[in-house]
């Protein structure tokens, strides 16, 4: 599927089914409205997948490198993406255990790593090339490129939806991806640099100071159009990021629904959601990054997170939480017995 017939496959979610689920919720024995935003997840889960169960669900971990970090932006070397997609191959990290956990598959997705992984059952080979260029120097990568990531991530969604997969996560991995997330929310939110730049894994004040230098002579030099979504991608971000953006647009085109993780996941369903309005109705956020930019990108997609952890790792790490309380709230949903049901009384609402 190209972007295009993803975009005029996009429809809002059904005010309708929502309403439907909502009076079923209302019906049960509990005060309207108790279960708080339990209650919204079960309700847009449904409308969107027509579903009220989880048959499978799977993150995809998207990865690729960075050209960027030669500007010394990250407190890890380059050569740790490639060694962290090995672990999530031999089922070794955080990402990993978490999902284990909710119950859900972890797929890793190479966008563009430099490294030469051997066929894996739990890797897709979608490399565009071997990292970005160094978009303090120019542009991260072709427009051609940038559409060749975003129609992978949507081939991704195509196949959630022909595997019976009803939830999907996003997750990441790129050492420097955090400097593309800050520079694309700069772009699409209008504010100063220091207001959506962090620390990413943790680098020094120095650090900082490289890592927002880097992203303004991106800005100068590239002058990406938050008019033309794709332009901002090719001109400041990241093979993964443009993998995440694609899969977000393919699940709404599909009418799957999508969690998104933290930063680097939300910068590319933020790219996502500024293609086509319509693409916030099936995500969901997981958490609140650490990450100081992260808040303004939510509100820009128009979500508020189901958690605030202080997580900052990415992965899919928040995803895999935040995907056993929508199963929780489709379980209450099922099983909370209606008030005719149960022969219990209503009490009086105003």
């Amino acid at each position: 599927m190209t972007l295009q017939e993803a975009l005029q496959q996009i429809r809002p979610v059904s005010a309708e089914k929502l309403a439907t689920v909502q009076a079923r919720l209302d019906s049960q024995t509990k005060p309207r409205g108790s279960l708080g935003r339990l209650e919204e997840f079960a309700r847009r889960f449904v409308a969107i997948t027509g579903r009220e169960t989880v048959r499978a669900k799977t993150i995809f971990t998207f990865a690729g490198d960075h050209g960027v970090c030669a500007e010394g932006v990250s407190a890890f070397p380059r050569e740790v993406t490639p060694q962290m997609v090995l672990n999530f191959l031999a089922g070794g990290a955080a990402v990993n255990a978490l999902a284990r956990h909710a119950g859900a598959g972890v797929t890793v997705v190479d966008m563009g790593v430099d490294y030469e992984f051997p066929a894996h059952e739990s890797l897709l080979d979608r490399k565009i090339a071997r990292g970005t260029a160094n978009f303090a120097q120019g542009p991260a990568m072709t427009r051609e490129q940038a559409l060749q990531a975003i129609e992978a991530g949507i081939g991704v969604a195509q196949g959630c939806a022909a595997g019976g997969i009803d939830l999907v996560g996003t997750g990441d991995m790129g050492i420097g991806n955090t400097t593309p997330s800050a520079a694309i929310a700069a772009v699409f939110t209008g504010l100063p640099l220091e207001a959506v730049t962090h620390r990413g894994t943790g680098i020094d004040d120095a650090g900082l100071v490289r890592k927002l230098d880097a992203i303004r002579r991106g800005l100068e030099i590239n002058r990406p159009d938050p008019g033309d979504p794709v332009d901002v991608l090719a001109k400041v971000g990241g093979f993964e990021i443009g993998g995440i953006a694609g899969l977000v647009l393919g699940c709404a085109a599909l009418g799957l629904p999508v969690v998104i993780d933290g930063f680097i996941s939300t910068a590319g369903a933020l790219i996502a959601s500024e293609l086509h309005p319509q693409v916030r109705d099936y995500i969901f956020a997981a958490h609140k990054s650490v990450e100081i930019g992260h808040t303004a990108m939510l509100e820009r997609i128009g979500q508020q997170p189901i958690l605030d952890l202080q997580m900052r790792l990415g992965e899919g790490t928040g995803g895999a939480l935040a995907m056993g309380l929508i199963e929780a709230a489709l379980a209450g949903l099922r099983e909370i017995a209606t008030f005719e049901d149960a022969g219990v009384s209503r009490g009086s609402e105003k």
